[in-house]
C-alpha cells in the first residue's frame, strides 16, 4: 500500500489535470488519508456534498441568492409563498483569498449531470489554484481518473 503512505501519485495527477473523479472502497478511510496528505502538502481543503450545488460557479465563487424552503402555509405579503431571496457569500471566497492551493472535495458526485461536471472542469482550468476532487461512487479498490474524461 505505498500509494496510501505518500499520496504523491494522486497529488501529481491532481495538479496535472486540475479535477479528478475518485472511486473509493465503500468501507471508507482511503479518501480521508488522501485528503490528509494533501493538507500536509500545503493545500487548504473544503469538503462538501454535491447535492444541491446548483450552478457550481455561482455557488462556489460569486455572491448568490437562495430562497428558504417552502414549509407549507406562508403569508402572501412581501415575500409571497416562496419567501424572500437571501444573499449568501461564496463558498470558496475565504479560501481563495490566500496564496496557496485550494482543494474542493465534493462528496456524492454521482448526482451531478454532465453539464455540471463540465462546468467544474472549466472552473478548475480557469482558476489555476483551485483543484477539485469529486467522489463518483464506490469501487473495490481506490482509483481515480481525470474528470474531463467522464464528460
Amino acid at each position: 500500500m505505498p500509494l496510501l503512505l505518500s499520496g504523491r501519485g494522486f497529488r501529481q495527477e491532481l495538479e496535472r489535470s486540475g479535477a479528478l473523479a475518485l472511486y473509493s472502497p465503500l468501507e471508507g478511510g482511503a479518501e480521508t488519508r488522501l485528503l490528509r496528505r494533501l493538507r500536509a502538502a500545503g493545500y487548504r481543503a473544503q469538503m462538501t456534498s454535491a447535492r444541491g450545488l446548483g450552478d457550481p460557479e455561482a455557488y462556489l465563487l460569486q455572491l448568490h441568492g437562495v430562497r428558504p424552503p417552502h414549509l407549507g402555509h406562508q403569508s402572501v405579503g412581501r415575500g409571497a409563498a416562496v419567501g424572500e431571496v437571501q444573499r449568501v457569500m461564496p463558498m470558496l471566497g475565504a479560501l481563495l483569498d490566500g496564496a496557496g492551493p485550494v482543494v474542493l472535495w465534493l462528496l456524492e458526485g454521482q448526482v451531478l449531470s454532465s453539464a455540471e461536471l463540465s462546468s467544474l472542469v472549466a472552473l478548475s482550468q480557469r482558476e489555476p489554484r483551485l483543484k477539485l476532487v469529486v467522489e463518483m461512487g464506490g469501487s473495490r479498490a481506490l482509483r481515480w481518473q481525470p474528470l474531463a474524461e467522464l464528460v
